[in-house]
């Protein structure tokens, strides 16, 4: 049977399709560096591995894939706001102990997790980068939207929160850099995996048997996950390490939950919309 469809269509099946491709990629990195190198405490510890290559490179690949995905719905809204921190979870590490990452040396100037010293110029230089087309890219954004004809409500109030967020992780790696190098990985990846979820809701609200139900359980997994998550990391930040403690890697275990969900979600819309005239997850 031949596939047939517009150009329009073929480019969304592709960047939808895409974003799943990045995911997998990730995983099989992930696979490969546990089989070649030993085991590592989660999926955000890839950056002290062989695998940082990869592990960034699907990061920017999911932000990009998410931003070209242009639509006028709030779930699109969302998504581009989501977009703007999937470089943020690449360019700024997940602050680790020794033995998170077999053969990865670092020691911390205090008890608890920390970012080594040596990853910091990456750090700066990848915020510096980011800041500097992120800014491009909202008055880019604003001036094809003016040109095209559909600078709506939507899109200025999508364009300000952007603006507004650009600025926000600029000002914090500038003034707070202690913080921003503790917390930002975890910040940033806790704010792109909650939209999801809310889109996740969204979706589930407004689609009918059986995506509803799929979406129902892609936000309410990565919701329960999240608030499991956010509780083992406070509580490794304030020193009670809950992983060796139960001898389970429950950061590795939450996070490929959430990026499995994720994927789901992807699959899901790419076959839901697969023949649909206008792309856009809504008109």
């Amino acid at each position: 049977m031949r596939l047939i469809g517009t150009s329009t269509q073929r480019t969304y099946r592709y960047v939808r399709i895409a974003i799943v491709g990045a995911v997998v990629l990730l995983l099989v990195s992930l696979a490969a560096v546990v089989v070649s190198d030993g085991p590592v405490s989660s999926i955000s510890a890839m950056y002290y591995t062989p695998a940082r290559g990869v592990f960034t490179g699907a990061l920017f690949a999911i932000a990009l894939a998410l931003i070209a995905l242009s639509g006028h719905s709030v779930e699109q809204a969302l998504l581009d706001i989501a977009a703007l921190f999937a470089p943020l979870i690449a360019i700024v590490p997940t602050p680790i102990l020794a033995g998170d990452v077999a053969g990865y040396a670092v020691t911390c100037p205090a008890p608890g997790p920390c970012v080594p010293a040596g990853e910091l110029p990456a750090v700066q230089n990848g915020m510096l980068s980011l800041a500097v087309v992120g800014a491009l890219g909202v008055m880019t954004a604003l001036v094809l939207a003016r040109v095209q004809g559909t600078l709506s409500a939507g899109v200025a109030v999508t364009l300000v929160v952007a603006a507004a967020i650009v600025v926000a992780a600029a000002a914090w790696a500038l003034l707070g850099p202690a913080s921003f190098v503790a917390l930002g990985h975890l910040v940033a990846t806790g704010v792109f995996f909650g939209i999801v979820a809310v889109v996740s809701t969204i979706a589930a609200i407004t689609s009918a048997a059986p995506w509803r139900g799929i979406y129902r359980v892609v936000a309410i997994g990565i919701a329960v996950v999240l608030v499991g998550l956010v509780a083992v990391l406070a509580l490794r930040l304030g020193g009670v390490d809950l992983v060796a403690v139960t001898g389970i890697p429950l950061v590795l275990l939450g996070e490929l939950a959430v990026v499995v969900l994720f994927a789901v979600y992807w699959v899901a819309q790419t076959v839901q919309f697969w023949d649909d005239a206008n792309p856009a997850i809504l008109p």
